[in-house]
């Protein structure tokens, strides 16, 4: 099968797309013929070994995947040949990733594709959309709480802005230009803040004189004393980026607020915790209530380009995304 892989780490040219010995499903497993994949900021730290990550040589990048059960394993009863289906957190503890023709899933991390659901679209809200569950639910969002979180329109915040909204809540984001402010709002955002031109501590002081009750923070380098300035009594700071930040905590602000900080990566849930994440996004998609951002769409075979995109955003702070960059995988 055609894959993208490693041999090594480095640089997006690292990555050589070439055949790679087609996977043997398990009792379990269901084969999948892939039919489109996402780059995730993640994906950027593996490739260019900026962490701790366990890989054996070659390794296959990607996390996630869209595609159609082609053969199942004796033991599998939720899917059949012919079944669309979805799936994150490959590429993590010993599983391959998923930039391939095929890919060889245990049945416990798939979902299946709703009717009218695009491959590209499902793809784009894969592990964007489970993060964003998950820490909601971690943060327990109740309707009518006000929610913060930078980067509304990225990939995680995105889906958080949207999903917040869905459950009722009031929601606060930034932008860095006028156009990703207009679409913060298409989201349903209620307040959308220029981090370049607008006074951000006075104008969420106006919106939430009281405090926000949750603060997403999705940037590497958190302003925590600005977060917690703004938290309301009993608050919840999310915190899901940046693994070498070491910033300094305000902990006497923090604490009379009785405040909580909730630190989470999606990869540690396992696939029992994720499935409730996997049908809200299911439904909430099929419903045409949750939208797919998608910056553009490229073929596998541009996989290095679409690497030297994600990483002048990620470690870079380009702007010069706004979604996710899809990669569609050849029939």
């Amino acid at each position: 099968m055609l894959a993208a892989h490693l041999t090594r780490t480095g640089p997006p040219e690292v990555i050589t797309l070439g055949q790679l010995p087609d996977p043997q499903p398990t009792a379990t497993q269901c084969l999948i013929r892939v039919h489109a994949v996402d780059v995730n900021p993640i994906d950027v730290y593996w490739r260019g070994g900026l962490v701790a990550a366990a890989m054996s040589f070659p390794f296959i990048l990607g996390r996630d995947l869209a595609g159609e059960v082609i053969a199942t394993g004796g033991a599998v009863q939720r899917f059949k040949p012919g079944d669309r289906v979805w799936c994150s957190n490959l590429g993590f503890a010993g599983r391959p990733g998923s930039f391939a023709e095929l890919a060889a899933v245990d049945e416990a991390w798939l979902h299946p594709i709703p009717p009218g659901v695009t491959d590209e679209a499902i793809v784009a809200n894969a592990l964007t959309g489970i993060t964003a569950f998950l820490g909601l639910t971690r943060a327990a969002l109740q309707p009518g709480e006000i929610l913060f979180v930078s980067g509304g329109s990225g990939g995680v915040g995105s889906c958080v802005v949207q999903m917040a909204c869905l459950l009722g809540a009031r929601v606060i984001t930034t932008a860095g230009s006028e156009a990703k402010v207009r679409l913060c709002r298409e989201l349903g955002a209620d307040l959308v803040l220029n981090y370049h031109t607008d006074d951000l501590p006075a104008r969420l002081k106006a919106f939430a004189p009281d405090g926000v009750n949750v603060w997403w923070e999705t940037r590497r380098d958190a302003d925590l004393e600005r977060a917690v300035a703004h938290l309301a009594l009993r608050g919840r700071l999310v915190l899901m980026a940046g693994r070498d930040a070491r910033p300094a905590f305000p902990v006497g602000p923090f604490y009379v607020k009785d405040g909580t900080v909730l630190g989470f990566a999606m990869f540690n849930a396992s696939a029992a915790e994720q499935r409730p994440a996997g049908e809200a996004i299911n439904r909430w998609m099929a419903e045409g209530r949750l939208r797919a951002r998608i910056d553009r769409v490229l073929p596998l075979t541009e996989v290095v380009e679409a690497h030297r995109l994600q990483e002048a955003a990620t470690l870079h702070g380009s702007g010069a995304l706004a979604g996710k960059i899809v990669l569609r995988v050849p029939a």
